[in-house]
């Protein structure tokens, strides 16, 4: 098994940062992704940012391109999204997960982190 455990997330104001982390543990692998979906009250889960674990690349959604940044720290099992010039409309509970190489869905994920961007 697998357990994520994000952390990092609070209140901002709007064009203020914040950075999550998303610590690993448990059963490990070589070729995974790790991603960070949000949910907003009232509106489906939604992806942000996901980075392949083997080569470092990453994708991002249209909405937080040149404001976040994933990135990761093999050495902690931990990958970080940098949230800089937030807005309102950021505000969800945050979730970090992990899809395992080959698989289609993301497989775990942790109990997400609220974070909430006041104007």
């Amino acid at each position: 098994q697998v357990q994520l455990v994000e952390s990092g997330g609070g209140l901002v104001q709007a064009g203020g940062s914040l950075r999550l982390s998303c610590a690993a543990s448990g059963r490990t692998f070589t070729s995974h992704t790790m991603g960070w979906f949000r949910q907003a009250p009232g509106k489906e889960r939604e992806f942000v940012a996901a980075i392949r674990m083997n080569d470092g690349i990453t994708t991002y959604a249209d909405s937080v391109k040149g404001r976040f940044t994933i990135s990761r720290d093999d050495a902690k099992n931990t990958v970080y999204l940098q949230m800089n010039s937030l807005k309102p409309e950021d505000s969800a509970v945050y979730y970090c997960a992990l899809r395992r190489f080959g698989d289609s869905r993301y497989n775990y994920w942790g109990q997400g982190t609220q974070v909430t961007v006041s104007s």
